[in-house]
């Protein structure tokens, strides 16, 4: 809404509560998390059995590797993976949650796997465990994946990718 003045909309409804404080304005549709865009919402709904959605962290190519990338700038992948979680069937038939893999010989350390896997398990029966796959093939996967949500991640090999089920 536009202003205090609610014909600039052409809809009247009231703007202030009886405190005349400011009403706060209302969620438009029920148990969708917040930080779900629209655009990504019309995305999750497009997608078929089998599709694939790609969360990269702040480092991932997303532009460079599909030409379907949301931005969720701001946001983690943990907080985007249990709000998609919410929505998104995983596949019961067939692998359905993939890690990019460490490059052999890198030292780091990858805490936020054990998150994942604690988000997934309580976001999904059907969520089975985490495959990896190496850098370059997740690559691939996400040359041919339906979306990649691009996020502002800043741990390393934070990178997963979804495959959606049905909803029976």
């Amino acid at each position: 809404m536009t202003g205090p003045y609610p014909w600039v909309t052409g809809r009247w409804r009231p703007l202030y509560h009886k405190t005349w404080g400011l009403q706060k304005e209302k969620d438009m549709l029920k148990n969708i998390p917040p930080i779900i865009s629209p655009e990504l919402l019309k995305i999750l709904m497009e997608m078929g059995h089998g599709d694939e959605l790609v969360i990269g962290d702040g480092n991932f190519p997303a532009a460079s590797m599909n030409d379907r990338v949301v931005r969720l700038d701001g946001h983690g992948v943990p907080e985007v993976l249990e709000a998609i979680l919410k929505l998104f069937p995983l596949d019961i038939y067939a692998d359905n949650a993939f890690l990019m893999e460490k490059v052999p010989g890198d030292p780091v350390e990858t805490p936020v796997w054990a998150t994942y896997e604690k988000l997934a398990k309580e976001g999904d029966p059907n969520f089975k465990e985490f495959k990896y796959i190496d850098r370059f093939g997740f690559y691939e996967r996400t040359k041919t994946a339906y979306a990649v949500v691009a996020t502002s991640e800043t741990a390393l090999y934070a990178n997963i990718l979804l495959k959606k089920g049905v909803i029976a």
